[in-house]
């Protein structure tokens, strides 16, 4: 029998049924067990049309899409504790406000100088980065407690999918260039299609252990960490397609 095949682009996916909801759980094994991390200032090329690794932007160029209410009363409030230490806009926030409605209706963080307001700019005193996360490590909070929900989460992406007939089907797994709609074909790079990202000491279902929790629950983690763990121990897992190829 011939050898089989595997894709370049292959993930291999788990599912499991919820024990006390109508759902089904769909988790993208080959990035939870991949060593994906930030590299925020340490070679994230942005995502405009070129290379841009010196404006230190990451994936904040063009402000934080949100998901409700609650996600922008969250980031509303935290706005208003920031210090000018900890926050280079602040001034500009506190007059203009930290959102805007587009006219089609959608709220996102406003721009200052053509990147999130929220975005230190190198040159700054404490410098470049997000204001909400280094106010939430400088408290002894994670970081998804400021931020909103898009910044906390990525590059995990949730989507959730009823079938009409109550039962929904959620899935975890990375965000794709192709989730930012027709813009992100226009991204000259994207970090979980770059093999320079795949440099973590851990694999993704630990260092982002928070940002799991709060999107699936500590019961559903737990049991995905008893099947992580499980799978690797049983044989090597399929290498993620960015450092496969």
């Amino acid at each position: 029998m011939a050898p089989m095949t595997v894709p370049a682009t292959a993930h291999e996916l788990v599912s499991f049924e919820d024990d006390e909801e109508e759902r089904t759980w769909v988790f993208d094994v080959t990035f939870l067990l991949s060593s994906w991390r930030c590299i925020f200032t340490q070679g994230c090329q942005g995502v405009l049309t070129g290379p841009a690794a010196e404006r230190v932007q990451g994936c904040c160029s063009y402000g934080a899409h949100f998901t409700g209410d609650d996600d922008v009363a969250r980031v509303e409030a935290a706005a208003a504790t920031l210090t000018a230490e900890q926050w280079q806009f602040r001034a500009q926030g506190l007059r203009r406000g930290v959102t805007k409605t587009s006219r089609a209706g959608e709220r996102t963080t406003r721009l200052v100088q053509d990147a999130c307001v929220f975005l230190n700019r190198p040159g700054f005193a404490a410098g470049p980065g997000c204001a909400l996360h280094r106010a939430a490590l400088e408290r002894g909070q994670a970081p998804l407690e400021l931020k909103p929900d898009v910044c906390w989460q990525l590059p995990l992406r949730r989507e959730d999918s009823d079938d009409g007939d109550g039962h929904v089907t959620s899935t975890i797994h990375q965000w794709d260039r192709r989730h930012w709609g027709a813009g992100g074909s226009d991204f000259h790079w994207w970090c979980t299609e770059a093999p320079d990202a795949f440099v973590g000491h851990q694999p993704v279902y630990l260092a982002m252990r928070d940002e799991l929790v709060a999107m699936v629950g500590p019961r559903v983690y737990d049991r995905l960490v008893e099947y992580l763990q499980a799978r690797t121990a049983s044989g090597t897992p399929l290498p993620h397609p960015a450092v496969r190829r």
